[in-house]
């Protein structure tokens, strides 16, 4: 009787929590719709009409016809693939660096603040700033790394060389991003399991592999997350450097391609939505795959 009790007071705790939760972030939630619900369904709205700048007298419902031409182009595809290769590649290495740079900063014993400042600056540089000082870098006869080259090399007028110089770009303007959320994530990591696992003769990697890492999994999750999808939009760092020339171009540069070089409102309009869904693909993927094997309260509440 009495644990039945004690149950029906924990569940009506719960619910109150989840009440006072949801009264929390609905003014939030409410400005979010209110920013981002009319933009979105406007540009659905667009993308459902043949529209064009060139001949706006023409303007008329086409329903998905819009979006049959994009899926069917090998232009979107190639594009897409363009930007797969770029996220994942620059999120691997990024990841890699970071956390690298996140254990430097953690263990550091003199001149902590001046670690992280330095390590930091990268980050605070505008974009399109740091997007312009590499390709100055690598302009032939003038750029500093162009000159270290073989004669005749033009990395940026090839798409191998060219996707290698977008990754570089944005994997250091990127790194201290990811490090600065792993860094957060090493302030869970107790000492004292650290140096438990020493005496049992734990080595450092071990440690680093068995107890680190699995500690840091819910940072890690976010950091990805974060930089995926950060990564999957990219625009800045390949419309400066290449243009999206040679095969370089992702989906957003295709977007804007269509939109504001075309003219093409519907055309653009669709590759926007489709971009989109996309980002809400790769969301849903980590929220539902990967974070469900993250710790979480309920979970140290069942081990207590």
């Amino acid at each position: 009787m009495t644990r039945s009790v004690t149950n029906v007071a924990a569940s009506d705790g719960k619910k109150a929590e989840r009440r006072l939760g949801l009264l929390l972030i609905a003014p939030a939630a409410i400005l979010m719709l209110a920013v981002t619900a009319y933009p979105i369904c406007y540009a659905v709205w667009l993308s459902l009409q043949k529209y064009s700048f060139a001949s706006p007298q023409d303007r008329k419902f086409v329903w998905f016809d819009n979006y049959i031409t994009v899926l069917t182009d090998r232009y979107w595809w190639s594009a897409l693939v363009v930007t797969l290769v770029i996220t994942v590649i620059s999120v691997v290495i990024e990841l890699v660096l970071g956390l690298t740079l996140a254990l430097v900063m953690h263990r550091t014993i003199f001149g902590k603040g001046i670690v992280r400042t330095a390590v930091l600056i990268p980050y605070g540089i505008v974009t399109v700033a740091a997007s312009y000082s590499w390709y100055y870098a690598w302009t032939p006869g003038t750029g500093y790394l162009a000159n270290l080259l073989p004669s005749g090399s033009a990395p940026l007028t090839q798409q191998i060389p060219s996707l290698a110089v977008v990754i570089l770009a944005e994997v250091w303007k990127t790194t201290p991003f990811m490090a600065l959320l792993l860094l957060a994530g090493l302030a869970l990591v107790p000492d004292d399991l650290l140096k438990a696992a020493q005496v049992d003769g734990a080595n450092g990697w071990r440690r680093l592999i068995r107890v680190t890492i699995p500690i840091m999994k819910p940072a890690i999750l976010v950091a990805l997350l974060f930089r995926t999808l950060d990564a999957f939009r990219i625009f800045d760092n390949i419309y400066v450097l290449t243009g999206g020339s040679n095969n370089t171009g992702s989906v957003s540069i295709l977007g804007y391609d269509n939109l504001f070089k075309a003219f093409n409102v519907g055309l653009g309009s669709a590759i926007s939505v489709l971009i989109f869904l996309c980002v809400a693909v790769i969301a849903f993927i980590f929220i539902k795959g990967f974070g469900a094997s993250a710790p979480t309260a309920d979970d140290e509440g069942a081990r207590r």
